[in-house]
């Protein structure tokens, strides 16, 4: 019996070591397995031949080219599945009337994403692309091939002749593989000039892994002059960041070093007279600067491009869209559900941002259409208190360049609210000041100002540029509290 009792038991030790191996052996194959890098050529270009070394990361590269789910985003509706381009000119009214006088006041769309970069920028205005090969900087990976090739006098070619410089069969090709890896490695790499000297004046030399997460992102998703000779052509593409510190580049500085040197000032605003520099997509600055997530080790790439599982295999999502789009799959990474409730509370930051935009930016354009009266009364004959002028101007100025601050930047708010709130806030007092004191002056001068200043808003939205684009009034962006019409009537903005 207690022989039996021996080989029974022995026999159910044996099956259970067999179980736990089988399920060991299970458990294996269903974790995750890390990608093992490839040899790629150098000088490869083609995300194609990535492909068939990392043929996951290439199909998860290539979805870009798809439109997102359309209603997920309230203000960045994109490249969609209702397959409408928004015309962001129609969306923020205001903005057609301070950007006249630049390519953007004549086409500015909400970009289709990474797979459009070099097809949007073909099919814009040709207003938009004047400043020629600098055009080039973020949006063809062969930017840095062809510096190299001609050096700095390519950035001064007609915008035509520098894409003829790329070789034919990726003259519509936008962000690649090379852009962002070493080709040996797969390590993150930054492939722009531009930011390489923008961190060596931050004094970021040897950024971790992590911070390379944001940074790669951050060497297109920034802000950048190009600078001009006495003749407006091209010289360089610099980043407005010295005198910043890393996690410390302000909107404040931006400007200071905007308005530092007249060769940073890129055009003329049609309603002022006033020649300006500009501020796009500032993304990098707005979210590195004390944001909640910055502040937590947050990085771009964990919020655009989470890890995804296929298969087998874990890889980097690299199909890179709005958390929003992607109903908030990244940020239940860390935060505690339901996904509806983390949406409510993204929206209602954007909502709060969009309010006060709107405010700082129909009162500053305001502002542009009183300077537009003073200067027609100053060329009649009207004696203007110079005093007053140079207070106005000066207030004006750092409110219009906080609201294209606000407008470039991508996440209405959300990647730094408080941030949001206080630029949006100081857009909108600086904007006041300056309206008072053009009123005190063009009353001194004796012109009657009326209480509501027509901002004539459709001869800035009608018929724009080689296209002959119109507003398009279902796009429009309005106040999410109702309160807008209180501060400028309808009559008063002159939409059409």
């Amino acid at each position: 019996m207690r022989r039996s009792m021996l080989i029974g038991i022995t026999a159910l030790g044996a099956l259970a070591i067999l179980a736990a191996a089988a399920l060991a052996v299970y458990r294996g194959a269903l974790a995750p397995q890390p990608v093992r890098p490839g040899t790629i050529a150098a000088g490869t270009y083609d995300p194609a031949a990535w492909g068939k070394v990392y043929p996951l990361e290439y199909d998860s590269w290539r979805r870009t080219a798809e439109p997102r789910p359309a209603g997920k985003s309230r203000y960045k509706p994109g490249w969609d599945t209702d397959r409408v381009v928004y015309d962001k000119l129609s969306m923020y009214p205001f903005l057609a009337l301070l950007y006249r006088g630049w390519g953007m006041g004549l086409e500015y769309n909400e970009p289709r994403g990474h797979y459009y970069m070099m097809i949007d920028q073909l099919e814009v205005d040709p207003a938009r692309v004047k400043p020629g090969g600098a055009c080039l900087t973020c949006k063809s990976p062969y930017i840095g091939r062809l510096l190299e090739q001609y050096g700095p006098a390519f950035l001064k070619l007609p915008y035509s002749e520098a894409v003829a410089k790329i070789p034919a069969e990726h003259r519509t090709l936008g962000l690649a593989c090379i852009d962002c890896h070493d080709h040996e490695t797969m390590d993150l790499r930054v492939s722009r000039w531009t930011i390489l000297a923008g961190l060596a004046a931050l004094g970021k030399t040897e950024p971790t892994r992590q911070e390379l997460r944001s940074i790669v992102c951050g060497q297109c998703h920034c802000t950048y002059v190009i600078t001009r000779d006495e003749e407006m052509k091209p010289t360089d593409v610099v980043l407005p960041w010295a005198g910043s510190r890393w996690g410390d580049v302000s909107v404040e500085n931006i400007i200071k070093e905007i308005r530092g040197s007249p060769a940073n000032l890129e055009w003329t605003q049609e309603v002022t007279g006033f020649k300006l520099g500009f501020i796009r997509h500032p993304e990098f600055e707005f979210y590195t600067r004390g944001s909640v997530h910055w502040r937590a080790g947050v990085a771009c790439a964990d919020c655009h491009m989470p890890y995804v599982r296929v298969g087998t295999a874990k890889i980097s999502d690299h199909n890179v869209m709005s958390p929003l789009k992607n109903d908030l799959r990244a940020c239940l990474q860390c935060h505690v559900g339901p996904a509806e409730e983390l949406r409510e509370q993204v929206l209602a930051i954007q909502d709060r941002t969009v309010a006060v935009m709107n405010r700082a930016g129909y009162a500053t354009a305001t502002v542009a259409k009183l300077f537009e009266l003073a200067h027609r009364e100053r060329d009649h004959g009207r004696t203007l208190d110079p005093e007053l002028y140079g207070r106005a101007r000066e207030a004006y100025l750092e409110a219009l360049y906080r609201v294209i601050f606000l407008a470039a930047e991508n996440s209405m708010g959300f990647h730094n609210p408080s941030e949001a709130g206080r630029i949006a806030g100081d857009a909108l007092a600086f904007a006041g000041r300056a309206e008072g004191y053009l009123r005190q002056m063009l009353a001194a001068a004796g012109v009657d100002v009326p209480e509501d200043v027509n901002l004539e808003l459709g001869r800035y939205l009608q018929d724009r540029g080689a296209k002959h684009l119109n507003f398009r009034p279902e796009q429009e962006v309005r106040d999410p509290t109702g309160l807008q019409d209180l501060f400028v009537p309808p009559a008063a903005r002159g939409l059409p």
